[in-house]
């Protein structure tokens, strides 16, 4: 599991059952867990949800030749939750603008 400061935030994401699509140490020896979900993690939501602290920053890349990515890291655990870069149709958007839980871009 992730850190303390992200761990609420993986939990409802695996409560709405986001496949994860890659978990580990993701890119160099800084990153500790990185968890990578199938879905759009809409930051500014999450932040209105689970009230996270200051430690915790959104981040993007956009790569051309290695991946592209959005979502959250802990700069004190250098933990993360990464989702797609942009909403696609069919995939989950978390958290869903009706619920708590993920809804689906059409």
């Amino acid at each position: 599991m992730v850190c303390e400061h992200l761990s609420t935030v993986e939990g409802a994401l695996l409560d709405c059952g986001i496949a994860i699509t890659f978990r580990g140490q993701a890119w160099s020896e800084n990153c500790r867990e990185w968890v990578y979900f199938d879905g759009y993690l809409d930051t500014r939501r999450i932040r209105e949800r689970f009230g996270l602290p200051e430690a915790v920053r959104d981040h993007t890349h956009r790569g051309t030749h290695d991946g592209q990515e959005h979502g959250l890291v802990c700069d004190l655990c250098h933990d993360a939750l990464m989702g797609l870069p942009d909403p696609v149709a069919g995939k989950p958007v978390f958290p869903g603008p009706e619920t708590h839980g993920a809804s689906e871009v059409a």
